[in-house]
């Protein structure tokens, strides 16, 4: 069945980002349509990040705000609630969906052979798998992957930019360790000839600072309770190999006794549950072809990712090596009955940390974000810390395994962020716009990847793409002072009070 549909935004990607993207959009009489690769709206905050990485309050406005009212009403609060439930997340998204009349379409992938077809500049349409051609006047590319804006042609970077190049301190490679001292790298302690421990590289790859192709580490945001009403056991997985966790048992050998992985309660019996330390729940290491990699290759990922992390829970609540008083703080843990329902419970939404990032006319950078470099034209603000997670594990100087790749540097106040930062070079696209895999550093983004940004991102996006529509269709010829008007009468934040 191949159809044919024609819209003003044809947005792919259902993430947050998209999702609000669609509303702007119909708030400004256009057609669109929202094409999800799963089987599920919301990325990660449907999928379990429901402890938002929320940074500065006052720097959060628009529809991003008016999301954390919703769930706050979902709970019988007043004002806006930053702590959820995913089941509460999807219902906000899902309500947002039903009164804005918003088309949107589940289970439809872009042909990454030849999906996007382009007249000079311009994008015409898009084909999915299926064969089903979506014809649009402007596209948001609302995904955490990029896929849209590379098969479109527009330029892009993948992995840590060197500190150099933008005259940056936190890029590239960055030796620190959030493990014990004196982790043997070695399968047989003491013996390098028998070679070491699974992803653990015998160097970082380089000098501090240089620049590399590597991402940081992926997980999933486990939603747990301990509610023995609602609870499913995490069971070890099929495929479970005890190797991978050898880090971890050396780890705890060498004195680790806490931070196995966060219980941070977003409800009195649920919680968001991230990595925690330098062995957690963060996959290091096992990502970095994920963002150029096909789909086939992603589902892989994913469920290497799922195996470990699943295996990682059994292991900390059940392995012999692991002391008795640690298996017993964990043990009470388990998956939500009432959660994910569809997918037996466990998330389908990997953590894509970071994949691609479109390099435009304005890349954004620390001096951005450290407020050293005045940007006449904000689309929104970021605030949380530059935040990255590991990379790698490593040997290092004294012979034993580091982290490396992290930081997390807290901001004093928030910072605009470009309408050039969400809009490609002309000359390689005229008509899409990218809210999430925006123009920045891997500096830079480890702030502006946050769930609050990416929605502000994504109905700025949409309203600039139907002031396009309403001009020459061109986005970067959208007038700034036009697009500032709309945004502040829909109470987007785009500076600090001064």
């Amino acid at each position: 069945m191949n159809k044919e549909k024609q819209y003003d935004i044809v947005i792919y990607g259902g993430t947050a980002a998209g999702i609000v993207a669609a509303v702007q959009a119909k708030i400004m009489g256009k057609s669109a349509v929202v094409i999800e690769q799963g089987r599920r709206i919301g990325g990660l905050t449907s999928g379990g990040l429901g402890d938002t990485d929320v940074g500065m309050k006052q720097a959060i406005g628009g529809l991003s705000l008016e999301f954390y009212r919703r769930v706050a009403r979902k709970y019988s609060q007043d004002g806006a609630c930053w702590l959820f439930e995913p089941k509460i997340a999807l219902e906000v998204l899902q309500d947002w969906v039903v009164e804005n009349n918003i088309e949107v379409v589940y289970g439809e992938r872009l042909e990454l052979k030849d999906g996007v077809t382009k007249q000079g500049s311009k994008i015409i349409s898009i084909r999915m798998e299926s064969g089903n051609v979506y014809r649009g006047k402007v596209f948001i590319d609302a995904t955490y992957e990029g896929d849209l804006l590379a098969k479109a042609g527009v330029s892009y970077f993948v992995g840590r930019e060197s500190n150099s190049q933008y005259g940056e301190t936190l890029n590239g490679i960055r030796p620190g360790n959030e493990l014990p001292g004196g982790i043997d790298p070695y399968v047989i302690k003491g013996v390098p000839s028998s070679g070491l421990l699974a992803r653990v590289n015998s160097h970082p790859g380089g000098n501090i600072g240089d620049g590399d192709a590597k991402l940081q580490a992926y997980n999933f945001r486990m939603c747990l309770t301990d509610n023995p009403d609602n609870r499913l056991e995490i069971e070890k997985p099929v495929g479970y190999n005890e190797a991978d966790y050898e880090i971890l048992f050396r780890a705890i050998e060498q004195g680790q006794r806490s931070r196995f992985f966060k219980l941070n309660r977003v409800t009195p019996d649920k919680t968001d549950s991230n990595n925690n330390s330098g062995i957690s729940t963060d996959y290091n290491g096992m990502n970095h072809n994920y963002a150029e990699a096909d789909y086939r290759t992603r589902e892989q990922i994913w469920e290497a990712h799922r195996i470990y992390q699943q295996g990682y829970v059994w292991t900390i609540q059940n392995h012999p090596r692991v002391p008795e008083e640690i298996r017993a703080a964990y043990k009470p843990w388990s998956l939500p009955l009432d959660e994910f329902i569809e997918s037996d419970h466990w998330t389908p939404q990997l953590y894509v940390r970071e994949s691609r990032r479109m390099i435009g006319d304005y890349v954004v950078t620390e001096h951005d974000v450290r407020l050293e470099n005045r940007v006449p034209d904000s689309v929104g603000m970021g605030s949380f810390a530059m935040d990255s997670h590991h990379t790698q594990y490593y040997v290092n100087k004294d012979g034993h395994v580091s982290t490396e790749g992290g930081f997390y540097i807290k901001l004093t106040a928030p910072y605009p962020i470009s309408y050039r930062a969400i809009v490609p070079k002309q000359t390689e696209c005229t008509n899409l716009i990218v809210p999430v895999c925006v123009s920045s550093t891997h500096a830079a983004y480890g702030s502006i990847r946050m769930e609050p940004v990416f929605m502000i991102l994504g109905q700025s996006a949409a309203a600039a793409a139907a002031l396009a529509l309403d001009a020459d269709g061109i986005v970067q010829n959208v007038k700034y002072e036009q697009l500032h008007s709309i945004l502040v009468q829909e109470n987007q934040v785009l500076y600090a009070d001064v």
